[in-house]
């Protein structure tokens, strides 16, 4: 098995207890909301990026792998002001703990040949939430006026797979 970690302030204690809701082999939303409570436990701080990383890019987000192993990748994401996602949905289960910003999470169905918006979330500082395919069709945006800065956990290695995205949904929304 292939692992990747970058030294991180904070990243042991959460990878180790990752690992041990990971061995498990729990249903996969089972698993985001495990996930979901260690983090709502121990969500990091901000020093776990250096302040360059903090910085984003004008580009657009930035997403910075800090672990990845073949079951599953920690991965800071760095959002400016305004900054945001296609709408997409994901490989595997995923965990997101809010460190700094708002991403303001728009949530919709497939309807095969459109999307229907069928909720909101405005993710705060400190906020944690975890959630599984299918289902997890969203686009998320950093809507304060600070950089945001989230840390996610898929349940992938996306280190070799590249993202966490399965799908880009080009669909219209009604």
């Amino acid at each position: 098995m292939r692992t990747v970690t970058v030294v991180r302030p904070g990243l042991g204690p959460i990878v180790s207890g990752i690992s041990e809701i990971v061995a498990r082999e729990s249903a996969p939303r089972d698993t985001a909301h495990a996930v979901a409570d260690l983090l709502r436990d121990g969500l990091p701080g901000l020093d776990i990026l250096t302040p360059e990383e903090r910085a984003g890019s004008s580009d657009g987000y930035v997403s910075h792998v800090l672990h990845a192993q073949e079951d599953f990748s920690v991965v800071a994401v760095v959002w400016r002001p305004g900054q945001f996602t296609v709408i997409h949905d994901h490989v595997a289960w995923c965990t997101f703990g809010i460190l700094s910003g708002i991403e303001n999470e728009t949530l919709y169905r497939d309807m095969g040949d459109h999307l229907v918006e069928i909720g909101r979330a405005a993710n705060r500082p400190g906020e944690v939430s975890g959630f599984a395919p299918p289902g997890d069709i969203h686009m998320v945006r950093n809507t304060s006026q600070e950089v945001g800065v989230s840390l996610h956990v898929y349940g992938a290695d996306v280190s070799r797979l590249g993202s966490s995205v399965r799908r880009v949904y080009a669909l219209p929304v009604r």
